[in-house]
């Protein structure tokens, strides 16, 4: 019926593929363009930074996923500063005399280096001068802020290269992702805090930093490359990477070094054991002194959500020990234009696998399989030290796998619709849409394949046509005519029959077409509506005579002719037309029933039926027998009964009336 409808407006099949291939040309274009535009608004959202919360997301899981259990670093040991601490000395901050005591202790059992993370730019008596004495020992670093305006100096006294600043960069949502190595202020070049520990632990193993002989002007650190992080470098694109700064590579928070608290060294039940040869940082955990931070590990614990500054300190130490051993690598990242290409080869992977996936399961588990190995690849390379964009690609993948099965669903829509509302000029919608949901079945090489059925065929015709059409000019008939067949196609249309063909002056309907109707309560329902249909066109037509008596126009009588029985409905024709057929001797002997025994019309409209259609009526209908008929073509005699009316008493039976005529 579909090609039936393309040849009805002069579309050949050869003109229809021509015509088909050149709109899967013009949707590929258009999917293409709207993949480049999806791929070009992302890009654009990413470079202004849009994207960089979703990407630090990723990045915080994919650092508590990699995380395991590990020892703490045996290099490195912690003196807190606990509220216990500051409630025993009763004084906040302590006394310099305190601190010296502390340092004093401390290098007794021969540290490799002091860290002290606690600012002392102002003496607080008594014991300001042991304090400067302890501080001016060669393995003693302190600590001051980038910006000497705003921040905390140096302690006096104290050569710049024993002092480290202890700024940490903020990440937009205030988490610390980063370490910055150098910096600059008006007095010139500055290392932090945690890089100065790393290189008096490491010179005393030889180790020292220098520029890197294959990349000349790049720090180095015993096997590490220090590359500096850029603005947009992995997922970051609006960072203020000022200084020389590099990525965080986080130890577990949980055992980042051993630790002992200041009372315990001042106790002295520190075991000596534990400072000889070690990374000493000394710094305050104390929750009122506010000196902790979010970091990618926050979201997940179950207390102490941030981190104290000195454990971030140790973090960063044993992150440059590590570098420099070569036993943990640095982050490390891909130029931009590397970046632009991985995010646009799966979004154009997404736009081509919902191209070609129809199957919403199978869709659904491509982008799944799709998704899960963009993940992983990304997992794996962070694992190697490597920050890829994980949010930007995923999300262009998804946008452009949606946009392209939306649109083709929007465009299915629309071809649905306009295919139904051709299918239903010729049928009822119920049946339209049998035809839409089942054409990949149907459609086979290029037509639709006969189907063996059992349906109720019904032909309308107009008595005497050749004579009416005598007195109308062809201008009045066809309006005329249009009218009449108007009405039949819409009594047939709303009893889910089709018009398969218009016969000048009449129509053929079927029943029960174009799926397969086996079941005896389904063939039972088609008889029944093609025998009510008949009556509905017997009023309907009494109401049109009124009218067309009154407009002058002639008044017409009709016959019709139902039988039930076998068919073969599908495409007839060959390649330069099609239409859909229905042929068999069933529907031979309802176009008989419709012209036999003309002389005898007992009413305006004459409704004749075979007994194989009787039987399938029941209790509905009353109907008049006459008897064993000959009809034209036919050498078998036809049980014929002409249709009265609506059974109106409840029977046992069909209501038969003998023919008196």
């Amino acid at each position: 019926m579909i090609f039936r409808i393309a040849r009805t407006v002069g579309i050949s099949k050869p003109d229809w593929v021509s015509m088909g291939a050149v709109s899967l040309m013009h949707r590929g274009m258009i999917a293409s363009f709207s993949m480049m535009v999806i791929i070009a608004a992302l890009l654009g959202v990413r470079h202004v930074g849009g994207l960089q919360p979703l990407e630090l997301i990723a990045f915080d899981y994919f650092v508590r996923l990699r995380s395991k259990p590990a020892a703490p670093d045996p290099r490195i040991l912690v003196i807190t500063i606990t509220e216990k601490d500051i409630r025993d000395q009763k004084k906040w901050p302590f006394s310099d005399q305190v601190v010296a005591q502390l340092l004093k202790k401390l290098q007794a059992m021969q540290p490799a280096v002091i860290g002290l993370d606690l600012y002392r730019d102002i003496p607080i008596e008594p014991g300001h001068n042991e304090l400067v004495a302890q501080l001016k020992q060669p393995n003693v670093i302190a600590i001051q802020n980038i910006d000497n305006v705003t921040g905390t100096t140096a302690p006096p006294d104290v050569s710049p290269e024993q002092v480290g600043f202890n700024d940490l960069p903020i990440d937009p949502d205030n988490v610390i992702r980063r370490n910055i190595l150098f910096a600059e202020n008006e007095n010139g070049a500055l290392f932090s805090f945690s890089l100065r520990l790393a290189l008096v632990y490491l010179e005393q193993q030889g180790i020292s930093l220098q520029d890197s002989p294959r990349h000349p002007g790049l720090p180095q650190l015993g096997k590490a490359e220090f590359w500096r992080l850029e603005k947009n470098s992995g997922g970051y694109q609006t960072i203020e990477a000022d200084g020389y700064q590099i990525l965080l590579n986080y130890r577990s928070p949980n055992n980042i070094a051993q630790e002992v608290s200041l009372n315990e060294l001042l106790n002295g039940s520190l075991n000596p054991s534990w400072v000889k040869g070690k990374i000493i940082i000394i710094g305050s955990t104390a929750p009122s002194l506010k000196d902790r931070f979010p970091t990618p590990y926050s979201p997940t614990l179950k207390k102490n959500h941030n981190m104290a500054g000195v454990f971030l300190h140790a973090q960063m130490v044993s992150q440059l020990l590590d570098a420099a051993t070569g036993s943990r690598p640095l982050f490390w990242f891909w130029p931009e234009w590397t970046e632009v290409v991985w995010i646009v080869g799966w979004s154009v992977l997404g736009g081509i696998l919902g191209q070609i996936s129809y199957h919403p399961f199978r869709l659904s588990l491509r982008l799944a399989i799709a998704l899960g190995t963009c993940t992983g690849i990304c997992f794996y390379l962070f694992t190697n030290g490597g920050w890829v964009p994980l949010a930007a690609p995923a999300l262009g993948f998804v946008l452009t796998a949606g946009t392209v099965v939306s649109r083709r669903a929007y465009q299915a829509q629309q071809k649905q619709h306009i295919v139904m509302k051709l299918l239903g000029q010729n049928t009822s919608p119920q049946i339209a849409q049998t035809l839409w949901q089942g054409r990949a079945s149907l459609l086979k090489s290029g037509k639709l394949p006969g189907i063996r059925l059992t349906a109720t065929l019904m032909f309308a015709d107009i008595k005497d046509f050749s004579t009416i059409s005598e007195t109308m000019t062809p201008e009045e008939l066809l309006e005329w005519l249009n009218e009449f067949l108007g009405i039949l196609t819409q009594e047939v249309i709303q009893r889910q029959g089709i018009i398969n063909k218009f016969t000048g002056d009449g129509v053929m309907a079927v029943f029960g077409v174009p799926t397969c109707r086996l079941d005896t309560r389904e063939v039972e329902d088609d008889a029944r509506a093609a025998v009510a249909c008949a009556l509905a066109i017997s009023d309907r037509l009494e109401e049109m005579n009124q009218n067309w008596q009154r407009q002058g126009l002639p008044i017409i009588q009709m016959r019709i002719g139902i039988f039930s029985g076998p068919v073969v409905a599908g495409s007839l024709g060959g390649k330069d037309r099609l239409e859909y057929g229905i042929i068999g001797d069933s529907v031979n002997i309802a176009s008989r029933l419709e012209s036999c025994e003309k002389h005898r019309q007992p009413t305006n409209c004459r409704i004749l039926i075979g007994y194989e259609t009787l039987v399938y009526l029941r209790e509905m209908f009353e109907v008049e027998g006459w008897g064993l008929l000959a009809l034209k073509g036919k050498q078998q005699m036809v049980d014929v009964y002409r249709v009265v009316g609506l059974k109106r008493k409840k029977s046992s039976s069909v209501t038969v009336h003998e023919n008196q005529s």
